[in-house]
């Protein structure tokens, strides 16, 4: 009777342990199975749900799906030049991209173009208000323009060539 007893107690107490552990939940917009000559692969996308906790040192991101990124700030610098505008356009660009600096006295400017592997491609000096970059002999691709003045970074942009 004690044996019969005991083993009552430990299925219960076995399966109340058990309906409290819960695995991984997310809500998605949509996903499935694809199954090939090399195996299968489940997958989802577009996770609608998560929560963000914002503290004194940083944030955190829970959630099923999150990226792994690394953001660098490069520079932080008081507001000096406020009036400053520079531009780039167009973008996406075919064969020419203006730069394009505004309200602000041009001294010391200058421009570098960058692969995305961080290559430098060209490099000039920014002499009047706008500048134009030739692309046409560039491989569609994204490329990185720094505008500096006195050698800071003063903005930086992404440009998409067709």
């Amino acid at each position: 009777m004690r044996q019969i007893t005991l083993k009552i107690i430990s299925v219960t107490l076995l399966g109340l342990v058990l309906t409290g552990l819960k695995a991984q939940e997310s809500v998605t917009s949509t996903g499935g199975n694809v199954t090939g000559s090399g195996g299968s692969v489940s997958y989802s996308v577009g996770q609608i749900a998560y929560q963000t906790y914002t503290g004194t040192s940083g944030s955190l991101s829970e959630g099923v799906l999150q990226p792994y990124e690394i953001s660098v700030i490069s520079e932080i610098k008081e507001a000096t030049g406020i009036g400053l505008l520079v531009l780039a356009y167009p973008n996406p660009t075919t064969d020419l991209l203006i730069l394009e600096v505004n309200e602000f006295e041009l001294s010391n400017f200058n421009f570098q173009l960058f692969d995305i592997k961080g290559k430098l491609l060209n490099s000039d000096r920014i002499t009047s208000n706008k500048t134009s970059i030739l692309t046409e002999n560039l491989s569609p691709a994204t490329y990185i323009v720094k505008v500096f003045q006195d050698n800071k970074v003063v903005k930086t942009f992404k440009v998409i060539k067709k």
